[in-house]
């Protein structure tokens, strides 16, 4: 974990990181000191979708008080300190905007309504050929499906930002997409970083509404006035590695190339680090995707469904309780998972039947009752049989990976909320046949503070020195595989 905060920091060395992720939100404050960086969290705040008439949305203005409410707090603990603010979120949800103001809450991921966009794209373009322009796996929530489940309302906008960026927005007034996180759109070209204007032109998706792309790093201003008056003075706007993927694997402290990682939280991102895109039809067919990370890196991965089905399942078993509640439970849950024996039934945790909220593990038992499988009856055992399919899966991408980049893997990384499981940090080892490094938990946070702090002199430019500070910082527990990787 990052260490705790040294006393008497002087003014102007703090920098705050507001991350937001798809169950919750922090602020963080971090400062640098003596090569380690040193995080205090100061404030966390629930992210609870709100379902209406029309669909599953974001609770985006109330994220956007809490966030405000957090900073507003780390200056009252920190005055004067806080030398700038990066905001990082999920991937290719978006608010539409017309003259500078919102149309309408924006949408869940989660929601049904991205499957007609699905349909409507690819009768324009077919998923081969959209591939080899965008370098995206298919997920039908991809932005480019998103924009075409819009109808009537895409062509009222005059803008639409990704998440962080229009958080950015409000912040500042300045309009922007940072790289990371539209790479995620399908509608940027891996290879230049650009927008690919033809492409958009062919899905009717008018220019107009894709905004200057800036890198991360990039300063935006300070906050607005009204902004300002919330938190306490006009803190620095820096535009961060703002897909929260992008900001975990610029902290994966790897100190050799020949790394894989595993960003694991609500999904679990499995992939490698490379310096070019990948986009022959092997990879379109297994279904990788080439998502930008910094310094014009490429993060070649695989989304895998990820602790969402342990979070979703705890959900359904104790749905009165409290975050801490099920997180306590789910600790009980994984020691009695971990005593259930080898042999666990294993599922595809990709199937699509897996991604709505609800009843996981009825689905689960569904779906291995309908092959013959056997069903596991207790929730240890299911969860259990949910942490070996996520290992087993995680490795299975980790090969794949490997196999279409023509890279050589010798270590695996795992950081973010995944690397504190310890049953599925030692399943991953197993089942790869390679050692797991787990650590740090707070990876995306600390990317975040730290791509801040280079841009302010505090760190040395590059990846290097950032992952090396990193390494001095967090705490790493190393898995060693039993056997020779072929687990049951």
């Amino acid at each position: 974990m990052t260490r705790s905060a040294p006393a008497g920091a002087p003014a102007g060395t703090a920098v705050a990181a507001v991350d937001l992720g798809a169950t919750s939100g922090r602020v963080i404050l971090g400062r640098v000191h003596e090569g380690t960086l040193h995080a205090q969290h100061v404030a966390r705040f629930a992210n609870d979708p709100v379902r209406t008439r029309d669909g599953l949305h974001w609770n985006l203005l109330e994220l956007y008080r809490q966030a405000l409410s957090g900073l507003a707090l780390a200056e009252r603990e920190s005055p004067g300190e806080i030398a700038s603010v990066g905001i990082d979120s999920w991937a290719v949800d978006y608010g539409l905007l017309r003259d500078g103001r919102l149309l309408g809450l924006p949408y869940h991921y989660r929601d049904g309504r991205c499957e007609a966009g699905v349909a409507a794209v690819h009768a324009r373009v077919p998923a081969a050929q959209l591939y080899a322009r965008n370098g995206l796996q298919h997920l039908p929530f991809n932005t480019v499906f998103q924009f075409a489940a819009e109808g009537e309302l895409l062509g009222l906008a005059d803008r639409a930002l990704l998440i962080p960026d229009l958080l950015d927005y409000w912040l500042t007034g300045v309009e922007a997409a940072e790289r990371s996180n539209a790479s995620t759109t399908g509608l940027l070209d891996p290879r230049t970083r650009e927008w690919d204007l033809e492409l958009a032109s062919s899905l009717g998706i008018p220019h107009r509404m894709l905004p200057p792309l800036i890198d991360a790093g990039t300063p935006l201003g300070q906050l607005t006035p009204e902004a300002a008056a919330v938190v306490g003075r006009p803190l620095d706007v820096v535009s961060v590695a703002s897909h929260d993927t992008a900001s975990a694997v610029a902290a994966v402290p790897a100190e050799r190339p020949d790394f894989a990682y595993v960003s694991c939280g609500t999904w679990g991102l499995v992939g490698l680090e490379l310096a070019a895109p990948v986009l022959s039809e092997e990879a379109y067919r297994a279904n990788f995707t080439n998502e930008g990370g910094i310094g014009g890196t490429t993060r070649f991965l695989h989304n895998v469904m990820g602790l969402w089905l342990l979070s979703e399942s705890l959900r359904h078993w104790e749905p009165g309780a409290t975050d801490a509640q099920r997180s306590s439970r789910l600790s009980e849950l994984l020691d009695e998972a971990a005593r259930t024996g080898e042999g666990a039934p294993i599922f595809d945790v990709n199937d699509p039947v897996f991604l709505p909220p609800g009843d996981v593990p009825g689905r689960i038992r569904s779906w291995l009752a309908e092959r013959g499988e056997r069903v596991p009856e207790t929730a240890a055992e299911i969860v259990r049989s949910i942490v070996e399919s996520l290992a087993a899966a995680f490795a299975d991408a980790v090969r794949e990976g490997a196999r279409l980049s023509g890279r050589t893997v010798s270590v695996i990384h795992i950081v973010g909320g995944g690397s504190q499981n310890t049953l599925l940090c030692q399943a991953l080892a197993d089942r790869s046949g390679l050692p797991v490094l787990a650590g740090p938990v707070e990876a995306t946070a600390m990317g975040n503070l730290l791509v801040q702090a280079q841009t302010l002199g505090l760190v040395a430019p590059g990846l290097d020195a950032l992952r090396a500070v990193v390494a001095r910082s967090a705490r790493i527990v190393a898995y060693a595989p039993r056997g020779d990787g072929s687990a049951a």
